[in-house]
């Protein structure tokens, strides 16, 4: 590995706020493995700025004058691209424009603090630090591998595991042949991932529930746009819903989506509770819900994201004879999820995004057929 053991990611802020710059640099620079290289008030002031030089990372606001950041982040991607984290005020408003800027190249969106409660200020911290180291450690498509960067420290806050919102499931109890269902967690690239496996099924396609890193509010209008693209419905989670072939869930930011009922039919469980791998919505609650539930019947999928939210207990999965598949190297934006799960030896194919959505309806057709082997 070449370069400063102590080399830290630079990141340029774009926000018309002065308030919000002064906020966002503190935030930043509270990362000992995050640096703020510049701010600026506008688009044009940050186009200036990147001919002084260039970040690894862009923090950046939609609604600027003069150029507004979607303008600005589609004239980034033509030119010279650079990871860009939207960060973004939670509104309707907000939430339709954050979801056009990752359709236009942004890697994540993260919502701008708002209140100045000190556990909340915490939570918002840990969150667009996260977002930001992920995008820094993103590759695009057809690009080589981002250059090599010593390990960030970890956060003082201690890692939650899912032991915090259910037990672990019980390997030794059998769970019966029945209705397959699918399981997906993803993170930093993930939402066009998530476009192209979901919009790739059939409208006979198994249940599918995901969890997707991201702010509460941007969810539901998430799901929506992803419902006018696909043959099978999409909505966001809510407590209590059923949910069978041709439809699929989106966890609702910060709350944790648990796959509850039994093979015979399967509903939705919306909770809160803590952070878990430091994510709510975490993918191993996910994960770990549905290996207690239905066992053999559930195909795990991780896909694109920075960290190790649901590595762990795609293991636990595998242990109930379920299926797992993750997104292989080439095609991932961020390899971290998926390579943790490979890791650790619980990932029994690994596969480029385009033949994700092959393998589900694979696997629905072998639950279907009479006598299958699980």
């Amino acid at each position: 590995m070449t370069g400063p053991i102590n080399e830290a990611i630079r990141v340029l802020v774009v926000d018309d706020s002065g308030s919000s710059r002064m906020m966002l640099r503190r935030i930043v620079e509270s990362d000992p493995g995050l640096q703020v290289m510049a701010t600026a008030s506008d688009a044009f002031t940050a186009a200036q700025q990147l001919k002084l030089g260039v970040p690894d990372v862009i923090l950046l606001d939609i609604e600027m004058p003069g150029m507004d950041g979607i303008t600005f982040l589609r004239k980034i991607m033509q030119q010279r691209p650079i990871p860009v984290v939207i960060c973004s005020a939670l509104t309707e408003t907000g939430s339709r424009r954050s979801l056009e800027a990752l359709e236009a190249g942004a890697l994540d969106v993260v919502l701008k603090p708002q209140s100045r409660d000190a556990a909340a200020l915490a939570d918002s911290t840990v969150r667009i630090c996260q977002a930001l180291r992920g995008a820094a450690q993103s590759r695009r498509r057809g690009a080589p591998p981002p250059p090599a960067r010593p390990s960030l420290p970890a956060e003082i806050a201690p890692k939650l595991t899912a032991d915090e919102i259910l037990p672990p499931p019980n390997p030794n109890l059998p769970v019966a042949k029945g209705a397959p269902v699918v399981c997906i967690g993803a993170s930093t690239g993930g939402t066009e991932a998530l476009r192209t496996v979901l919009c790739a099924l059939p409208a006979d396609a198994p249940p599918v529930l995901v969890v997707q890193h991201m702010p509460k509010g941007f969810t539901g209008a998430f799901a929506n746009r992803l419902n006018g693209a696909a043959a099978i419905t999409i909505r966001e989670a809510r407590d209590g819903m059923t949910i069978g072939p041709g439809e699929a869930v989106i966890a609702e930011g910060d709350s944790h989506l648990l796959l509850h009922g039994s093979p015979a039919g399967y509903r939705t469980r919306v909770v809160g509770g803590p952070v878990v791998c430091r994510h709510r919505p975490s993918v191993d609650v996910l994960f770990r819900s549905a290996a207690t539930v239905a066992g053999q019947n559930v195909l795990g999928i991780i896909l694109t994201g920075m960290g190790d939210d649901g590595a762990r207990c795609l293991g636990e999965i595998r242990a109930a004879r379920g299926m797992t598949i993750a997104q292989d190297e080439t095609t991932c934006v961020v390899y971290g999820m998926p390579r943790e799960a490979v890791r650790l030896g619980h990932v029994v194919q690994s596969l480029p995004l385009h033949r994700i959505a092959a393998a589900i309806m694979a696997f629905a057709q072998q639950h279907r057929a009479p006598g299958a082997a699980a």
